[in-house]
């Protein structure tokens, strides 16, 4: 998925390997940019940031502890493979969890808000992807006792979604439904990217 760049007087950090880092000057917060299959976790009021079309963001966190987390997930279950990556909602979902755990945040403390799933192309694919995802991440949560707080989910908009990790606080902006095409080719050439090789670690890719 294509996210906004940082803007231009942002101060970036790009680590090999890991969800870019960056200081935004909007919100006067260190933040995280994540791409379709990354997930963050931290123990501090991060902001976390995403664009999500047919995707689906997951946001975690234990309040009294002061940990929270996001994923940024493309498809639901596991996609019949072991591969622990990131796109599938299950190897993401348990990622972002045990990744809070870490952290000191408990299972039984953990509060869920939901975001994206949306059928932002009027095509039965990808109106079957959005639904897949958010009946998938219902479910996985329900099974968990994870209880879901609030989301916004489903409809035609893309969405920017902004989430502080210690507090549990979000912002979602639903973007023009015209910008939803470019968002969900970009959501797809990711994917394509993703099946097709295993990136190189020092290496840096912008699109």
């Amino acid at each position: 998925m294509s996210a906004e760049p940082a803007a231009a007087n942002d101060w970036v950090t790009v680590v090999d390997g890991q969800p870019l880092r960056y200081f935004d000057r909007r919100f006067n917060v260190d933040a995280i940019k994540l791409l379709p299959g990354e997930f963050a976790g931290e123990a501090d009021n991060t902001m976390l940031v995403t664009i999500l079309g047919s995707c689906v963001a997951a946001c975690l966190w234990d309040e009294q502890a002061g940990v929270g987390g996001m994923n940024h997930f493309m498809l639901p279950g596991d996609g019949g493979v072991q591969t622990g990556s990131g796109r599938y909602g299950v190897h993401a979902m348990e990622q972002l969890i045990n990744r809070l755990l870490s952290l000191g945040a408990e299972r039984a403390r953990l509060r869920a808000k939901l975001f994206g799933g949306a059928a932002v192309v009027r095509s039965m694919t990808q109106s079957d992807v959005g639904e897949s995802n958010i009946s998938f991440v219902g479910n996985y949560l329900k099974t968990e006792r994870i209880p879901v707080v609030a989301s916004d989910l489903a409809g035609p908009w893309p969405r920017r979604v902004h989430f502080f990790a210690g507090c549990g606080r979000a912002f979602v902006k639903r973007l023009p439904v015209i910008e939803a095409p470019r968002i969900v080719n970009d959501e797809n050439l990711h994917f394509q990217r993703l099946k097709a090789c295993v990136p190189d670690a020092g290496s840096v890719e912008l699109f």
